[in-house]
């Protein structure tokens, strides 16, 4: 179950002004994008804003599926020029952010400092691509609301549970019993190790730049992804992954 900021008081005339971090809501750009979100979060959506270049069949299927939500939709150009830099912008949503409450059965996907949103958005996309429904993000984390984040995850973001900690040692006190698996590059071969698929996981992945401290060697079972070595370590949407599939397959889930 999902937990949402407060809508705005007059959010039905409310002018919509590029994003800010600070917003208690965020947007959506794209047509596919905002059918993903009123077929998942169709309570978190307070307005829908088109372009009057939207196709025909676009503005049917939009239409017809913000009708079974209950959504009113408008035509506004000059409103979705102001929120988008991209001409090919066609459809707007725009939701109340939201959390999600950590499940400590399930198995979790925990970024540790995310510096860059289309990194979060392809982690996100790639999670769900994996059967992760939760998305643990510590610390000085990327803006998960960002519309650059929603738009690199290509909607996915409607799909899972974010949960935002301030450390790691706070995630873990709520994570429940589990065996984290902590990705660096002095942990064991990946592929020495098997996971444990009979209790809830957490793939732990540091910054781009940075990686996990070396604290991390000291919690649960460490994980080095063996590469050649013309490069000296992976880029993080790859790394997670490459962790996410081996994971996953251990469990047999697909």
């Amino acid at each position: 179950m999902m937990r949402y900021k407060d809508r705005p008081e007059n959010y039905k005339e409310m002018r919509l002004s590029p994003y800010k971090k600070e917003f208690q809501y965020s947007y959506v750009l794209g047509l596919f994008p905002v059918i993903e979100l009123i077929d998942n979060l169709p309570e978190a959506i307070f307005r829908i804003v088109t372009s009057s270049k939207l196709s025909d069949s676009g503005r049917a299927v939009l239409a017809e599926k913000a009708k079974e939500a209950g959504i009113a939709i408008s035509t506004d150009d000059r409103t979705i020029e102001r929120l988008s830099p991209k001409e090919n912008t066609f459809a707007v949503g725009v939701f109340r952010k939201f959390e999600g409450n950590i499940d400590p059965a399930k198995d979790h996907v925990v970024l540790v400092d995310p510096a860059d949103k289309g990194n979060l958005g392809n982690i996100v996309r790639t999670s769900v691509a994996f059967n992760f429904s939760q998305i643990v993000m510590i610390g000085r984390s990327a803006d998960f609301f960002d519309p650059h984040t929603v738009r690199a995850s290509m909607g996915a973001v409607f799909h899972v549970s974010p949960l935002f900690f301030r450390s790691f040692d706070e995630y873990a006190a709520a994570a429940g019993s589990r065996t984290y698996y902590p990705f660096m590059l002095k942990g064991s071969p990946m592929e020495s190790e098997r996971p444990d698929i009979s209790a809830p996981c957490s793939l732990i992945f540091g910054n781009e730049s940075s990686g996990l401290d070396d604290s991390f060697l000291n919690v649960g079972k460490p994980l080095r992804i063996t590469h050649g070595s013309g490069v000296d370590s992976l880029n993080l949407t790859v790394a997670a992954g490459i962790g996410m599939h081996w994971f996953s397959h251990a469990k047999n889930i697909f």
